[in-house]
């Protein structure tokens, strides 16, 4: 899990440094999902932290999570103001981390929580968390820089582990179909195998030609539906981008 923990340590330093200055009119301006503002991720990141947090030390503590806590959260700083959505989202976040780099080996050797229809050890929730933080992250600080990219630092354990997300929010097209694609910084070969009735993300052995090449982290963005014509890369282009974005709208 120390790979996972140091780039989302990483993430949390990022976040602070962006976040940190915005005057109160940035804090309320659109963030890149256009129905939220800044402060509405900012909100999202700090509520998501505080149940992360209670999920985890609930977990080690061996005890139930009360099954309305979520919500109250949710309602809590749903009623916060901007301004107070964003200071308190960089403290719950910084809380987590805190409580993530204190528990010791032998906690995190037996740690196992289910979310959905996933269950995850350690490193697998610490590494859901900073899928969730360093995407978050992009839709705040593109807005202020529109050449924005994902914390390289977090790009080889997200890639690794995308097509946990990939296989649950792909829209099947409708026909069969598989789009061979290769990844740079760091290489992986890929496949997108989709049926009429599903889609599935899977390493490729097979030696084919790549329909689609480009950064790991713009297909991770393509998967988070956050890679549009204006934030791609130059040269990744044609039919297969297209069509994987159709697969792949967003979440």
């Amino acid at each position: 899990m120390s790979e996972e923990l140091a780039a989302l340590h990483a993430s949390v330093d990022h976040l602070r440094s962006v976040v940190d200055g915005l005057g109160p009119d940035q804090i309320r301006q659109s963030a890149y999902p256009t129905e939220w503002t800044v402060a509405d991720v900012l909100s999202h990141i700090g509520s998501g932290a505080v149940i992360m947090r209670r999920g985890f030390e609930d977990n080690l503590a061996g005890r139930d999570t009360p099954g309305d806590f979520n919500q109250s959260v949710w309602d809590e700083w749903n009623a916060k103001s901007p301004d107070d959505q964003a200071a308190e989202a960089l403290a719950a976040d910084a809380d987590l981390l805190a409580a993530l780099e204190s528990a010791t080996e032998e906690q995190l050797e037996g740690f196992q929580l289910s979310m959905g229809p996933m269950t995850l050890d350690a490193a697998g929730f610490v590494a859901l968390r900073l899928a969730e933080h360093v995407l978050h992250t992009w839709d705040i600080e593109v807005v202020l820089d529109a050449d924005a990219t994902l914390i390289a630092g977090a790009v080889p354990i997200l890639v690794d582990r995308v097509a946990v997300i990939a296989n649950l929010v792909g829209r099947p097209p409708g026909a069969d179909t598989t789009v061979a694609v290769r990844t740079t910084d760091p290489e992986r070969r890929l496949a997108v195998v989709m049926t009429p009735d599903s889609v599935r993300l899977a390493p490729d052995d097979s030696g084919s030609d790549a329909q689609l090449v480009l950064p790991a982290e713009a297909f991770i963005r393509l998967v988070y539906g956050r890679l549009d014509p204006d934030h791609t890369p130059a040269g990744v282009e044609g039919p297969a981008v297209e069509q994987l974005r159709l697969v792949y709208p967003g979440l």
